[in-house]
């Protein structure tokens, strides 16, 4: 069998090396480095988000198993728990996120458009609570006897990929976040659940040319200024335009509109509260159902990623390991779109999960089956891999 680089090895590949460099540099992260740098770092905080491992002992036992192939990715001998543990805790987690941002650039240039007809850019936020145990990590009080960070995610449904992250303490407000650290991008959609239900934060999309998405507070007083024929047989069953019954700002807000709409899929009501007075009620309405997406997102991030399980207890080795975790998903999604891999992103991780440190081209590996995968076995005993499927 001809020789290949490691699938490890070529996922690096991906990772923009003069920006990761730039970015070492300008922390001077490698100042005092003797073998153990900080691309070394990554490679193997990658190996471990890529093949799951849960601890640093299992990080350190795993690589020894493999000492032959590490040489591939540039790993200068045998990774000590104790090194990488202490590299966690000291290098700065920014490093991670500008890395991430780079990426995020590469990645955008080969992901899908969305759906939908309109053009602007379509996006969804919310967040997500990572629970800490505050007696190891009393540094992420969230509750009196609760330790937890939240997550806020900016997921663009172009690619469906995370194109913005804000870490924050789990007891912060999540529209706080959003108008705080949630830069707008003007004429973009944005769609988000009842959290984020904040007038003000409403006029200043508003007035940025933004459309958003999301559901009615039911406590939300108003008064009926207009109505639009409704297509019922679609499920709308009423369209209006609306004010704000009391407060400071009635009568002062941008335009608004309600949208009551029939679920039949699910059997069920709802009311939606938009600024557009141009779209489809039923465009509204598939606006908002496509915000599943972003909880679909979190379920998988949390069932296939390192982020609720850490390597290290201070904060900047829990934060520099959920930024390499949103690297690798980024650098499967570029994988997938790159070259019209047509099966599932988790399917992908499955596969990269089993071959990681086996030399195959990475082309190859996206054409196997099971039929083939086993005959490959069979051929090179160094393949000792198993195929699962989702």
């Amino acid at each position: 069998m001809a020789h290949y680089n490691t699938i490890l090895n070529q996922l690096l590949l991906h990772v923009p090396r003069h920006q990761f460099d730039r970015l070492v540099k300008a922390h001077q992260a490698d100042r005092y480095a003797k073998t153990f740098t900080t691309w070394n770092q990554m490679t193997v905080m990658l190996y471990a988000q890529a093949s799951g491992k849960e601890s640093l002992r299992e990080i350190e036992q795993g690589l020894e198993t493999q000492e032959s192939k590490t040489y591939h990715v540039g790993l200068p001998g045998p990774v000590r728990r104790t090194t990488l543990g202490d590299a966690n805790g000291r290098r700065n987690w920014e490093i991670f996120r500008g890395v991430f941002g780079d990426l995020l650039a590469r990645c955008r240039s080969v992901t899908p458009k969305h759906k939908f007809r309109f053009k602007n850019p379509l996006y969804s936020i919310d967040s997500t609570v990572i629970s800490l145990c505050l007696s190891v990590f009393p540094w992420a009080k969230y509750r009196t006897a609760k330790g937890g960070l939240k997550l806020h995610y900016q997921l663009d449904y172009a690619g469906h990929i995370p194109c913005l992250l804000v870490i924050r303490e789990g007891r912060e407000n999540d529209v706080s976040v959003a108008k705080k650290d949630i830069p707008i991008e003007p004429d973009s959609i944005y769609c988000f659940d009842r959290a984020y239900v904040d007038f003000g934060y409403f006029r200043r999309l508003d007035e940025m040319g933004c459309t958003f998405v999301t559901r009615m507070k039911k406590s939300l007083s108003y008064r009926v200024t207009g109505q639009q024929e409704c297509l019922k047989n679609r499920g709308v069953l009423m369209d209006a335009t609306i004010e704000r019954a009391s407060g400071d700002y009635a009568g002062k807000d941008c335009p608004l509109r309600m949208i009551r709409y029939y679920d039949k899929e699910n059997d069920r009501t709802l009311e939606f509260l938009t600024n557009n007075t141009t779209f489809a009620a039923t465009t509204i309405a598939e606006i908002y159902k496509a915000r599943w997406q972003i909880e679909a997102f979190f379920k998988w991030i949390k069932q296939n990623l390192k982020i609720k399980t850490f390597l290290g207890t201070t904060e900047n080795a829990v934060l520099g390991q959920i930024w390499v975790a949103m690297i690798y998903y980024l650098l499967l999604a570029y994988i997938k779109y790159q070259t019209k891999y047509g099966r599932s992103l988790f399917y992908l991780h499955r596969l990269i999960k089993e071959t990681l440190l086996d030399r195959i081209t990475l082309v190859d590996l996206l054409n196997l089956n099971e039929t083939r995968l086993k005959r490959l076995k069979t051929m090179d005993p160094q393949l000792t891999f198993s195929f699962a499927s989702p």
